[in-house]
């Protein structure tokens, strides 16, 4: 896939506003603080694609990227830390709950948290969501390049445990500054997007031994305290 011809289509604040044609979609989800648009922008090679700020929490709507004719990139809205109402919050916490679990097109997500914090109430629910749901998953560890080499492969090891049952899940460390980790995170998402809604081998993931398949529930927003830190 061409991810440098990554182009916006439509901020949808709703499930029923999300593009009809969709054959095939790779959502990130994450942290407002954890780097998730940072590493948008970083794959496409384009620092104005997905919104980034100092004031972590501005992703407010179901963002879209097209890829390719049927295949989207799709930044979900930052949970955790924003300066808005709570009546707010909570109606977007409302349609990111209706996205994740009724969005047919949903091929993959890409957790996105900060590598100095692996892992916080959020990430864990959204992983366990992704267990019994079943659906192909891929953690991006930002923030890389704050950490020396012993820490980076310490929270590795953290995240490939927390993955342990899941066939088709993967971590990875990334760092939107120094650009590392790009490559190996477009071949994860080239096999999710190549096909419409197929699962994929991992790349570079650590798979173990899989589970019996649990009933995936609803996901339930819990409130979280955020991280000091923002995007890169």
């Amino acid at each position: 896939m061409n991810y440098q011809a990554a182009k916006f289509v439509i901020s949808a604040a709703k499930l029923r506003d999300c593009p009809p044609d969709s054959l095939s979609e790779v959502a990130f989800a994450g942290r407002s603080n954890a780097g998730k648009s940072s590493a948008i922008n970083t794959l496409t090679r384009n620092g104005q694609l997905a919104r980034t700020s100092k004031t972590p929490g501005r992703t407010q709507l179901i963002n879209y990227f097209a890829i390719d004719e049927g295949r989207y990139l799709v930044d979900l809205p930052g949970y955790g830390y924003a300066k808005v109402p709570l009546s707010v919050k909570n109606d977007w916490q409302v349609h990111l709950e209706q996205y994740l679990n009724k969005r047919n097109a949903l091929s993959g997500l890409v957790l996105v948290t900060d590598i100095r914090h692996v892992f916080k109430d959020f990430d864990l629910m959204m992983i366990d969501w992704a267990r019994k749901r079943q659906l192909p998953l891929h953690i991006l560890l930002t923030k890389a390049d704050k950490l020396k080499r012993g820490g980076v492969q310490d929270a590795l090891s953290k995240a490939r445990q927390a993955l342990e049952g899941m066939p088709d899940a993967s971590a990875q460390a990334f760092s939107s500054l120094k650009r590392h980790g790009v490559d190996i995170l477009a071949q994860r998402l080239d096999g999710w997007l190549g096909e419409p809604v197929a699962p994929s081998e991992p790349a570079e993931s650590e798979p173990v031994d899989s589970k019996p398949a649990e009933t995936a529930p609803s996901v339930g927003f819990v409130p979280v305290v955020p991280d000091p830190d923002v995007n890169h």
